[in-house]
């Protein structure tokens, strides 16, 4: 049950963090989207930014690496997120 390191279904993204939709903060934000924080499924990653997998770009994430399916509320907050590992 650890990280993958693949995002086959989603969109790999750099957050600061992903954490539970229960978390305080991702609670608030997700309140303030009008999202129902008991209709999310996987993490919330918190102020992301995509990540261009070929690497062209020199894309690094040293924060958290997700793989999200979820929508993107303007990088603020992106829903649907797993952790991955990526291999640069």
């Amino acid at each position: 049950g650890g990280p993958s390191n693949q995002c086959n279904t989603g969109t790999t993204y750099c957050c600061n963090s992903a954490v539970a939709p229960t978390d305080p903060t991702a609670s608030k934000l997700l309140g303030l989207l009008g999202v129902v924080v008991g209709s999310v499924t996987g993490l919330v990653g918190l102020t992301c930014s995509p990540i261009d997998v070929i690497g062209i770009g020199g894309s690094s994430c040293t924060a958290q690496p997700v793989c999200c399916t979820g929508n993107n509320f303007n990088g603020v907050v992106v829903i649907g997120c797993s952790p991955i590992t990526i291999n640069l």
